[in-house]
């Protein structure tokens, strides 16, 4: 069973920024993917940025330009860096995982922690 560890969010201005970290229970080197999701309340929850086991990322067009995805393979973390923050980015973040076996797909999910952003 994988578990995801993340950092705590907190509370900052506009303009400012803010650096969430998840740290997985197995080997980085282990998980296909892993990214950061964002939820308000009665919305869903939607992908911010993502980044495969080969490096490469994907970025929700919301954040393209002030959110960085990246990946310390040996601290075994993996961070999103966040800039210019807005009051629309105030939401419970959630730290994503993907473990991948054959055909098998399977989702994993940190607790979530909450990011504010005031105007």
């Amino acid at each position: 069973q994988l578990q995801l560890v993340e950092s705590v969010g907190g509370l900052v201005q506009a303009g400012g920024s803010l650096r969430l970290s998840c740290v997985p229970s197995i080997s980085i080197f282990t998980i296909n993917s892993m990214g950061w999701y964002r939820q308000t309340p009665g919305k869903q929850r939607d992908l911010v940025a993502a980044i495969i086991s080969g490096g490469a990322t994907n970025y929700a067009d919301p954040v393209k330009g002030r959110f960085t995805i990246s990946r310390d393979n040996a601290k075994n973390t993996v961070y999103l860096e966040m800039n210019n923050l807005k009051p629309e980015d105030t939401a419970v973040y959630y730290c994503h995982a993907v473990l991948v076996y054959g055909l098998e797909y399977t989702d994993y999910w940190g607790q979530g922690t909450q990011v504010t952003v005031s105007s």
